[in-house]
């Protein structure tokens, strides 16, 4: 009798600490028509769960998180938020105005009336697709949204999974302001308009992105609304419609529109890039920022140098180590 309880109690301990949630996490584990929603104690004032036990999971987040203590995972003290489960009639929606992190952890999501992702906050949302797992979100027909991912902030993807995006609506990836790629496989499959669509400056440091069928542009990064930056250090806080990539694998195909369309500059000093780079389209201030031919040497596409640019033509701008490819119309 007394193995039997000690084996007993052992396996409710060790239920209990598979159970545990981690400092500062919010589980959400989505199941047909339901999700379940379980918080880290030390969290459950700071977030309200508004749609009960609906698979439309509805939590919004407080703007400040006093007494919060930064975990090993987690340095910036934030709130993640750990998706996983299956649902064909879902959607995760998250309000706020704090940094956030969103980690995906085997989630298959479809939101037939909206976005499948939702992040109705201003600041920066990381999306991590944990390593291992593939995580895949469509999206349904919907005119007040601008993608089956939609931000209203920054967006940092990164992680060693996998994110299949399809974009029924509009947009595959929307945000609102910039958006960052490190490490990740993200696969558009399909997008009503552009495969990734942002504002500020569109970076590719690492990983491996593949668009495919998009019925606009690969990828569009649009000067936001404030007031223009300039390019800025580390590119936070930057706002100058310019697409940079120095690392990983970009493959663009079977778009109708440009593969990379930037209002500002188009910057390649790395990775490999499996798409037509001359059908790349730049609405930079060219006059502007030639001006100090001295500053730069030009070349043509053939790699002949050549003293300057011409009216019009596609031609290779480098200053110092950065290489830019120039759309003259």
């Amino acid at each position: 009798m007394k193995r039997k309880l000690l084996t007993l109690l052992a396996l409710t301990l060790c239920a209990s600490a598979f159970c545990a949630i981690d400092p500062n996490t919010v589980e959400v584990k989505f199941n047909g028509n339901t999700a379940t929603v379980t918080m880290a104690d030390n969290i459950k004032s700071f977030v309200t769960v508004a749609s009960g036990t609906s698979s439309h999971v509805k939590l919004v987040q407080a703007e400040s998180f006093l007494g919060i203590d930064a975990t090993t995972d987690n340095e910036d003290g934030e709130i993640i938020y750990v998706l996983s489960g299956t649902s064909t009639d879902g959607e995760f929606y998250l309000e706020g105005a704090f940094k956030c992190t969103v980690e995906l952890n085997g989630i298959e999501l479809t939101n037939p009336s909206g976005p499948a992702i939702n992040l109705q906050n201003g600041k920066r949302c990381s999306v991590s697709a944990k390593k291992g797992t593939t995580n895949t979100i469509s999206d349904g027909a919907n005119d007040d949204f601008n993608g089956c991912y939609h931000c209203k902030g920054h967006t940092k993807f990164k992680g060693k999974g996998t994110l299949n995006v399809t974009g029924n609506s509009a947009h595959a990836v929307y945000s609102k302001e910039y958006v960052e790629i490190k490490n990740l496989t993200l696969n558009i499959t399909s997008a009503v308009k552009d495969g990734i669509h942002c504002k500020e400056y569109f970076l590719m440091e690492s990983g491996t992105v593949n668009i495919n069928t998009a019925s606009d542009d690969g990828i569009q990064v649009e000067l936001a609304n404030d007031p223009v930056t300039g390019v800025i250090a580390g590119h936070e806080d930057e706002n100058t419609g310019n697409f940079y990539m120095t690392g990983g694998t970009l493959t663009i195909s079977s778009y109708k529109g440009k593969t990379v369309k930037a209002d500002g500059d188009i910057v390649i000093t790395g990775g490999k890039r499996n798409y037509d780079e001359n059908d790349m389209q730049s609405y930079a201030g060219i006059a502007d920022q030639w001006a100090d031919a001295t500053a730069a040497s030009f070349y043509d596409l053939n790699g002949r140098r050549i003293s300057q640019p011409q009216l019009r033509g596609i031609y290779i701008e480098r200053r110092g180590n950065k290489t830019i490819k120039r759309i003259v119309r």
